[in-house]
């Protein structure tokens, strides 16, 4: 069983120095939690802790070592930690948006766009930077390739999932900037698949932008439940 475990994490499409299926099905999953969020589903949470757990395997590179060894790819200790991070705020959109969609008051969409407005964008800079700040050091202490540009994709990934779950339109432009990082950085790491995924996020985030800033124009009435906040009913 083992042996067999082994053979499907380290199975690879024979391109170039190789490509690993888990990353290739990693990000597979990422891109659909990206479309079922669009749509608003709530199951763009679940579908996406999976492409998560999947992925954090893959950005350690050969740190793990054994059945996970990539010795010619090297570490991304931030990509591997936005993994865990995006898990862990996940789960709070998964519930946000779970209690919100039960509410009724958008049929079955989970959220209902709107701008975050000058008090949410402060709270979002302010986390920018102290963030960012944390999350270099740390990158910095543990060996990570490139860790100011490592530490702002661990930054803005956790500030869209976050935004993403408030329902912010925001959320887009923040993946925007992350993408521009971290396309060039992938490149040169070897994470092949997972730096075209990122040029596919960055076309489909200006997608995903366009969608959100439509809906947040349509629902901007004076009378519209849910627009400076959405209603969220306690579970249990």
């Amino acid at each position: 069983m083992s042996e067999l475990l082994v053979r499907l994490l380290n199975a690879k499409i024979d391109i170039g120095p190789g490509l690993y299926w888990r990353e290739i099905v990693g990000n597979a999953f990422g891109l659909a939690s990206a479309l079922l969020g669009m749509r608003r589903r709530v199951a763009a949470w679940p579908i996406g802790i999976i492409g998560n757990v999947v992925l954090f395997t893959v950005f350690l590179g050969s740190t793990l070592g054994g059945a996970f060894e990539e010795a010619e790819r090297l570490s991304l200790w931030g990509q591997a930690g936005r993994q865990v991070f995006f898990a862990i705020v996940s789960v709070y959109g998964w519930v946000r948006w779970y209690q919100f969609r039960r509410s009724g008051v958008a049929g079955s969409a989970g959220v209902i766009p709107r701008w975050a407005g000058l008090k949410g964008r402060l709270q979002l800079l302010v986390a920018a930077v102290v963030l960012w700040v944390a999350f270099y050091f740390a990158l910095q202490y543990l060996g990570s390739y490139g860790p100011a540009s490592d530490a702002w994709i661990l930054t803005g990934s956790v500030l869209a999932t976050y935004a993403m779950a408030r329902g912010w339109v925001e959320f887009w432009l923040i993946w925007i900037a992350v993408d521009a990082v971290g396309v060039p950085l992938l490149f040169v790491a070897g994470y092949y698949p997972s730096a075209v995924m990122y040029v596919v996020y960055g076309a489909f985030c200006v997608v995903g932008l366009v969608s959100w800033w439509r809906l947040e124009r349509r629902g901007r009435t004076p009378d519209r439940i849910g627009v400076d906040e959405p209603v969220i009913e306690t579970v249990g």
